[in-house]
């Protein structure tokens, strides 16, 4: 989970919260609004753990969204464990950081919004096209939707673990980066 700004045509300042299973490349929710309050948040959260797969964790950063009471006590509740980047590491967060940058590249910089019903329309449009049309060749060439449907079974598909993940045996992490391997989780 992470956030992205940009701004109506107005001038007004708007907030997008996106969602993105580290598995399956899926997006399954971006939340635009000109705020977004820790409830805001839980509210996306409790849309996305309705649909197949509980994840057992959700990876942030330290934003105050991300650390209220109300949003600790919500995972706890949900039995979900919340896990911080350190700050200053935002490739902790490489999937949603990268997943962000196509976002800005492809949806926020290429279209002026005129007001904030047009903003959410435009970017849900984007989200849905990239989960469905787009393949990843992380995914070998599938899309984030067709991917999900081939690892959904009788185990979560977020939570589950991919059947081969790849492992590290030292080295920088530019350079496994380099050779193709993930970057790891702390």
């Amino acid at each position: 989970m992470d956030f992205v700004s940009d701004s109506l045509a107005s001038g007004r300042a708007i907030r997008a919260l996106t969602v993105v299973d580290s598995f399956t490349r899926e997006c399954p929710a971006i939340e635009v609004a000109t705020g977004i309050s820790s409830q805001a948040v839980t509210r996306a959260l409790d849309k996305v753990i309705e649909q197949p797969g509980r994840p057992k964790s959700l990876r942030c950063d330290n934003g105050p969204e991300f650390t209220s009471r109300h949003q600790l006590s919500w995972c706890e509740e949900k039995g979900i464990q919340l896990v911080h980047t350190q700050p200053g590491r935002p490739m902790q967060n490489g999937h949603v950081e990268s997943f962000n940058g196509k976002l800005r590249d492809e949806c926020l910089n290429a279209n002026w919004f005129l007001n904030l019903a047009d903003a959410r329309r435009r970017i849900e449009n984007w989200r849905v096209e990239y989960n469905s049309e787009r393949p990843h060749s992380s995914l070998a060439y599938r899309t984030p939707d067709a991917y999900a449907k081939a690892c959904s079974g009788p185990t979560s598909r977020i939570a589950a673990i991919p059947p081969n993940p790849p492992v590290r045996t030292g080295g920088s992490h530019a350079g496994a980066r380099a050779k193709g391997f993930a970057d790891a989780a702390p």
